[in-house]
This record gives structure tokens, sequence and C-alpha cells, in this order.
């Protein structure tokens, strides 16, 4: 019951934003609130087992969302605009020196190494090409791999660039 309430929220909030100012009396008209209820209800039906799992309700935390709203408005926008920047800078220069490196940043949910690999790939000049699901290592493509660097077997989290203190906000969001 759990996951369908949680889902239906979800999906109501989502439906309330993507919608908004859209009625005749005021945000919302009486008929759009009732079908977004409707749409929400049927969405969370369908869709309750892939938002949450039945076995850990960690996502439902409120703190946890609120974590995440932070998390993708200040450390992550700062990391893309650092990276920006940074390939900006290697485009013109020409200092380019592409590599695929093993990275293994601890994380142990599967959200977490989902996140990790979707910001890690949100972010110019890298791009998750591979995880390891046996041990959550994650195959990172970069722009430009120090010298030296190609000859570490495996990365710790804070080896490479500033990408990976993001594991650390991550960790407190999806651990």
């Amino acid at each position: 019951m759990i996951p369908f309430i949680a889902t239906a929220l979800v999906a109501f909030v989502l439906y309330l934003i993507l919608t908004a100012g859209s009625g005749s009396f005021g945000l919302w008209s009486p008929v759009e609130l009732g079908m977004g209820v409707l749409v929400s209800c049927v969405t969370a039906a369908i869709s309750r087992s892939f938002f949450i799992s039945d076995t850990g309700y960690r996502m439902a935390n409120p703190l946890r969302w609120v974590r995440f709203a932070v998390y993708i408005c200040v450390p992550f926008f700062l990391e893309m605009a650092r990276a920006n920047l940074d390939v900006a800078y290697r485009v013109i220069t020409g200092n380019i020196r592409p590599g695929i490196v093993r990275i293994a940043p601890g994380l142990k949910t599967d959200f977490g190494v989902l996140m990790l690999a979707n910001s890690i790939t949100l972010t110019p000049g890298t791009l998750t090409v591979g995880v390891d699901e046996a041990t959550n290592d994650l195959f990172v493509h970069m722009i430009h791999i120090g010298m030296g660097d190609e000859k570490k077997e495996i990365f710790e989290s804070a080896d490479l660039f500033s990408i990976f203190p993001l594991t650390d906000w991550i960790r407190r969001i999806a651990e």
C-alpha cells in the first residue's frame, strides 16, 4: 500500500507542476484536479513496483527528496559549470588525452550507482560506459586523463576530479 500511495503522490505533484496555470479558476480547475487524481491513481497502479520496491521505503522519506533537490541545484550545478569550462578550455587548447578508467565509488545501492552514473554522463567531458554489477564499479570515458593515471587499475572516489565528491551527496540521498 505504501508504494501505491507514494507513487500516486509523486505522480499527482508532477501533474500539478506540469499543468500549473492551465485552469480557468486560478491555478487549477476542479475538473482538472479530479483528472489529476484519476491519472495519478492509474499511474500508481501500473508503476508502483518500479518506483518503490516492497522491501525498502528509503526514498519515501521527504528529507531525501529535499537533499536530492539541493544536490541538483548546488553541487551538481556547480560541477556541471566547472566541467563546461574545462571542456571549453581543452577544446580550444587541444589538450585532450581521452581514456577509459575504472572507478570504485563505494556505493551500495543500485539507485546510488544509477544516480552517480547519470551525473557523470550528464557532466561534459565524461561518459559512463559500463557498470560492474558485482562490485558496483563504473567504467568512465574521460576527455583527459593525467600523465601516469593510465597505469592505475582502479581509481578511488577522490582520485580523479571533482565530480566524485558528489558521491558523498549521493550516499546521503540513496543509502
